[in-house]
């Protein structure tokens, strides 16, 4: 059986190929993302290390640097990005480390985790020419092999040079990329990109990166979160998600434009509710009580019982207080899980929107999706007749708002 306990020579057939891509990532950008990519396609990694930088021995960092944790949470977004085929991670062991970051110490770190693994140490043109110049360069290359790419066709050239000079005097191994999907910027560039007011950034960042970055109003950012433009409160709300949620809430907000283009409602509004619905839906318990005493937000008795029903709650309350939306945004958000009689046009929309978005598979939902493009209040009744039924299969006591809901709905139709 393969695994860790059968693993008895280093770098043998059943090692791991490990690639570590360190930097100050300041921001992480689609050229960092790229060639990320490119090194796990082409090595067949099966595990990728990021590693922000604490202080770099190359470099002093930027005035307008944002402190480690800032730094940490964005690589960590960026890594989300990636959808890699292989197990990623984002490692702080350097942002910990007292004084400058080499990559000697850290690498020294790795193989005491990964002692039986294939390390490949990743790294750009200008790192992979000044090799020399590092501390311990005849140390690293036998903890490691080395992998350098470039974004430039004629700096394959000097790559190749220096991949024999650094095998013939220090015995390194070394493989050289070519990057086929060029992103030409620099982290300089792109820093001041987003202080001149970040719209020509946003095509360089991946969207939960650039939305962290406006909503902690990094690198002298000023965004007012209450009046987002609609592409920056997307970007926004993706920071707010598990990464695993974003295909639902995008999913969702497409389906409330369409279902607001043919029921003729705003889709505007209806796209900033869906974006925002499930906003709080990461948080404990705890955090959404909290979040419903900062806002002085009464919940009844059911609500405080089921833990479920919260999000709807609190994200309506975030929506309002942290975003500036409008009464119709923030109580199709408040409906959207449990509904209540007599809804409005938006929230029936929200509410369908997320019950019938394309990734959802939970249940048969052809006739509702067919249905809500012909009749929404019939769409409506069926969604609330088949929530009330799946929730008592599953022993799950019922909200009294959407019992009242499909009854409303009931009388209201016959």
């Amino acid at each position: 059986m393969k695994g860790p306990a059968a693993r008895a020579v280093d770098g043998g057939w059943d090692a791991l190929k490990i690639g570590v891509y360190g930097g100050t990532f300041n921001p992480i950008h689609l050229g960092h993302i790229e060639a990320a990519r490119r090194a796990v396609e082409t090595l067949g990694l099966e595990k990728l290390l990021l590693i922000p930088a604490g202080l770099p021995p190359h470099k002093e960092l930027a005035p307008d640097t944002p402190g480690p944790n800032h730094r940490l949470e964005m690589t960590r977004l960026g890594l989300e990005a990636m959808e890699l085929p292989c197990e990623g991670e984002v490692l702080d062991l350097e942002l910990k480390r007292e004084g400058r970051s080499y990559t000697l110490d850290t690498l020294r770190e790795l193989k005491k985790r990964f002692p039986h693994d294939r390390i490949y140490l990743l790294m750009g043109t200008d790192m992979f020419l000044t090799f020399q110049d590092w501390r311990g360069p005849d140390k690293i290359v036998k903890l490691c092999a080395l992998c350098a790419f470039s974004r430039e066709a004629e700096g394959m050239e000097r790559l190749w040079e220096q991949r024999l000079r650094l095998e013939r005097e220090l015995g390194a191994e070394a493989v050289v990329l070519e990057l086929p999907r060029v992103v030409e910027i620099s982290s300089t560039q792109l820093r001041e990109a987003l202080a001149a007011g970040g719209g020509e950034a946003r095509k360089y960042l991946a969207p939960a990166v650039y939305g962290y970055i406006l909503r902690n109003g990094l690198y002298e950012t000023k965004a007012d979160m209450k009046n987002l433009s609609l592409e920056d409160l997307r970007c926004v709300a993706m920071t707010m998600l598990k990464h695993s949620r974003i295909p639902h809430v995008l999913g969702t907000e497409e389906t409330a434009a369409a279902l607001a283009r043919r029921w003729g409602a705003g889709e505007d509004a209806a796209r900033r509710a869906a974006l925002l619905h499930d906003c709080t839906k990461r948080l404990d318990r705890e955090q959404h009580l909290e979040l419903c005493r900062l806002y002085s937000v009464p919940l009844d008795r059911e609500e405080r019982r089921e833990e479920k029903l919260l999000h709807a709650i609190t994200g309506a309350a975030v929506a309002r207080e942290e975003f500036g939306m409008p009464p119709e945004i923030v109580s199709a958000i408040r409906w959207h899980t449990t509904g209540k009689a007599d809804m409005s046009l938006l929230e029936k929309i929200i509410y369908l929107a997320d019950y019938i978005e394309p990734t959802r598979d939970f249940c048969d939902l052809r006739e509702l999706r067919k249905l809500a493009f012909e009749d929404l209040d019939r769409a409506m009744l069926l969604g609330f007749t088949m929530a009330v039924q799946d929730l008592k299969k599953k022993g799950v006591v019922v909200h009294s708002n959407s019992v009242r809901a499909r009854d409303y709905l009931k009388g209201k139709l016959t």
